[in-house]
């Protein structure tokens, strides 16, 4: 009988295969695909759970924490979207804009920070001086956001002014615990955000299922990185039933997900890593490589041939993270 032709059956037979731990050569589920970030001219404002909303459509997704201490933003989206930004936060809260935390240094992710911090008052604790706004980050994401050699040179006042260099950081907000981890991944500085009542995770770019991760080899990120990011957020997601609901994940960029979402992501990329791993054993030249097209099952989901991060660029970044990597061939 062919499979296909009657999905309850493959739907159970992936899923037993998915909890079962096992990785074949070819995918077993694919999710939903999702809009291209160029198809986004609109913003929507999701509700999550708990006080926790998702803000789409400015660039990188935004996640929106509210309650009686103000407001607490995970990245700031692109710096055009800023207004607009502004005015769907309002339409949740008319509180201070107190925290932002950056989960890298992209623009898509940063570009708010700025038009935050100028439009924000004092806030009202001893220790923040005359900032406006927290911006919380890596210690790496300041090092190089205030580069004076970066062009275009960023505005001191968009950079972080409460970073941390140790494996968490901390906070105490509306009530709630909300625990920000660093996660070497698409870059040296990743950070990833669970609001612990809410049940809600902000992962950054470690999770984006609109396009196969980005490895920016220049500021520290890997293939293996990613990967590890991914295990790492499995293990703090917590499904409710069947893979289904639970925590809720507020992705880098694409739909909000849940635990099923991010199980059919770490599946891929450990398919796509293993792959690369054995031809780059078996000797192939990144051409040899890019010809044997270890994505090409993929591709229909996550492939691009155009924009900043296309899937030729993923297979090299990918080849030569693996290729420094110690033990890789």
């Amino acid at each position: 009988m062919d499979v296909l032709s009657s999905k309850p059956r493959f739907v159970c037979l992936a899923a037993a295969l998915l909890f079962s731990g096992v990785v074949g050569s070819t995918p077993l589920v694919y999710p939903q695909e999702a809009p291209s970030r160029s198809s986004q001219t609109e913003l929507e404002l999701v509700p999550v759970q708990g006080n926790i909303s998702m803000l789409a459509g400015a660039g990188g997704n935004i996640t929106v924490q509210v309650g009686k201490d103000g407001v607490l933003l995970v990245d700031s989206g692109a710096a055009a979207m800023s207004a607009k930004v502004v005015e769907a936060i309002r339409t949740l809260s008319k509180g201070q804009i107190t925290y932002i935390v950056n989960t890298n240094d992209r623009p898509d992710h940063v570009g708010g920070n700025e038009h935050f911090a100028r439009v924000g008052r004092p806030l009202a604790i001893n220790r923040a001086a005359q900032a406006s706004v927290f911006i919380v980050a890596f210690s790496t994401i300041l090092d190089r956001m205030s580069d004076r050699n970066v062009t275009p040179a960023i505005p001191d006042s968009a950079w972080p002014n409460d970073t941390y260099s140790v494996p968490q950081k901390n906070l105490s907000f509306n009530g709630e615990a909300i625990q920000i981890f660093h996660q070497s991944a698409t870059t040296d500085g990743d950070s990833v955000v669970l609001f612990r009542r809410s049940d809600v995770v902000s992962t950054g770019d470690i999770f984006d299922p609109t396009e196969y991760p980005i490895i920016d080899l220049k500021t520290g990120g890997s293939l293996q990185g990613v990967l590890e990011g991914l295990n790492r957020l499995r293990q703090m997601a917590i499904p409710a039933d069947h893979v289904e609901g639970g925590t809720m994940i507020v992705p880098g960029h694409g739909r909000l997900c849940d635990v099923a979402d991010l199980y059919i992501y770490q599946q891929m990329v450990t398919i796509v890593r293993d792959r690369l791993q054995d031809m780059i054993k078996r000797g192939l030249t990144l051409e040899q490589v890019k010809a044997a097209r270890p994505t090409r099952d993929y591709d229909p989901i996550y492939g691009r041939d155009t924009g900043t991060w296309t899937t030729d660029m993923f297979v090299e970044a990918a080849y030569r993270s693996l290729s420094s990597t110690p033990g890789a061939r």
